[in-house]
């Protein structure tokens, strides 16, 4: 009898472990009765595999820098899926990342969906990190061939610290890693938030608030 009462809670206990959600690979997934009136899956369809062609699982292009003249002096060149349908459930992707000399910033922002590991490959940055609360800033230093890791879904940035260009690599763990740019989402998305809101949460003047909103509402 106790022999059972021990197979029945390890039943129960993997029961538990195994029953949890799938990771998203989208902001949302709305729920919907009527499976006619569905237009996305928590993904990609995918193709038939006997259909499947050496270019579903390839991509060209990584050894072209990015263009870096814009307003913060970077580039992101993204493989995720949409860009390489081989990546649909395989939980990957990969970036390079080009950055201008003096300057050129990957500014702070967050992948929602994965952990980032990036390795310089040219040039000298200042990369880091913010924890969850109570916050602690983690940085350092990276010189060519030098790595470092992003955990998921916090603040993150990297800034070219030196007088030339700077080119590093990264794998996230998503084949959809997402991307929210916190100056982007906060000052400039395309319904404002009120002002006032932003003014009190950020401890600045309104009129601050409303100038920044206006520099980033076409950005």
């Amino acid at each position: 009898m106790k022999a059972f009462h021990f197979l029945l809670l390890l039943a129960l206990a993997f029961s538990f472990a195994s029953a949890f959600d799938p990771s998203h690979l989208q902001d949302f997934c709305v729920a919907i009765s009527d499976p006619r009136n569905a237009a996305f899956v928590n993904g990609k369809f995918c193709k038939n595999p006997n259909l499947a062609v050496a270019g579903d699982f390839s991509f060209s292009g990584l050894n072209i820098p990015g263009n870096t003249a814009n307003r913060v002096g970077s580039n992101v060149t993204l493989v995720n899926v949409d860009v390489l349908p081989g990546l649909n459930t395989l939980g990957i992707s990969l970036a390079r990342l080009d950055y201008a000399p003096n300057g050129g910033l990957n500014p702070p922002h967050i992948h929602p969906r994965g952990t980032e590991i990036l390795v310089v490959v040219e040039g000298t940055l200042h990369v880091g990190f913010v924890t969850s609360n109570p916050n602690r800033f983690i940085s350092k230093v990276l010189y060519p061939g030098d790595v470092f890791v992003f955990p998921i879904g916090l603040i993150h940035f990297q800034f070219n610290i030196a007088k030339t260009k700077a080119v590093a690599f990264a794998g996230l763990s998503s084949q959809n890693p997402g991307v929210i740019t916190m100056a982007d989402a906060i000052f400039g998305p395309d319904l404002p938030i009120n002002p006032d809101v932003l003014a009190k949460a950020f401890q600045l003047d309104k009129d601050v608030v409303e100038k920044l909103q206006k520099l980033l509402e076409n950005a």
